[in-house]
């Protein structure tokens, strides 16, 4: 690889960086919608896999769960211990765990976006419909794995933060998936073939759809 185009390409990762850590300084990472909150910090990973490849996403990913971790440590909410291993919330610890799920699906969703845009376009999927493929599969992926890990390893600490029965808690581990979970993908499918349009210039100058 040229000098030049390496350059290129830690450039556009750079943007990548600083959009992410903007949206998450800003209203913009999460958006209300009545009772719930539809984030956005996923698109930035998304697109940074399915253009610059699965490392590059896999990188997105990690300053995703960066952002989770200082998110939850200096703003706690009730369940930040989830994502924090270094908060106490009402008596309730964050641990390894926290970590796990801070990092975990973030890094796995760049990465995994990466791999499943390059295997469809080899089969010469059409790339509006392999983009919004890709991003409709993982996004709920990673919304799976998040609420899924939460209840695996903190089912009762969650139950009691959120002051509900743990059957009560599942209901809402559920909700959660059926509701922001839903609409976090519909907004990935419809945006991120947009994205990616608009960057194929960019990404065939720099020879990154190879």
């Amino acid at each position: 690889m040229g000098r030049r185009k390496k350059i290129q390409q830690l450039t556009l990762a750079a943007f990548f960086v600083a959009v992410e850590i903007i949206m998450w300084l800003t209203p913009i990472g999460y958006i209300p919608l009545g009772a719930i909150n539809i984030t956005t910090m996923h698109l930035p990973v998304i697109l940074a896999g399915m253009t610059m490849g699965p490392a590059y996403g896999a990188l997105m990913g990690f300053v995703f769960g960066m952002t989770s971790l200082i998110r939850a440590t200096f703003q706690p909410g009730i369940t930040s211990f989830i994502f924090s291993p270094f908060i106490t919330v009402g008596g309730i610890h964050g641990n390894f765990w926290s970590l796990l799920i801070a990092w975990g699906p973030r890094i796995l969703l760049g990465w995994l976006s990466g791999q499943m845009f390059r295997f469809l376009k080899k089969k010469k999927m059409n790339q509006h419909l392999a983009a919004a493929l890709t991003a409709a599969c993982n996004t709920m992926i990673h919304t799976l794995l998040v609420m899924g890990m939460i209840w695996v390893f903190f089912a009762d600490p969650y139950a009691q933060a959120l002051g509900l029965s743990k059957a009560a808690a599942g209901a809402a581990v559920i909700g959660v998936i059926t509701s922001n979970g839903i609409l976090e993908t519909i907004l990935a499918a419809v945006v991120i073939p947009v994205l990616v349009r608009a960057l194929r210039p960019s990404i065939e100058r720099m020879g990154l759809n190879e």
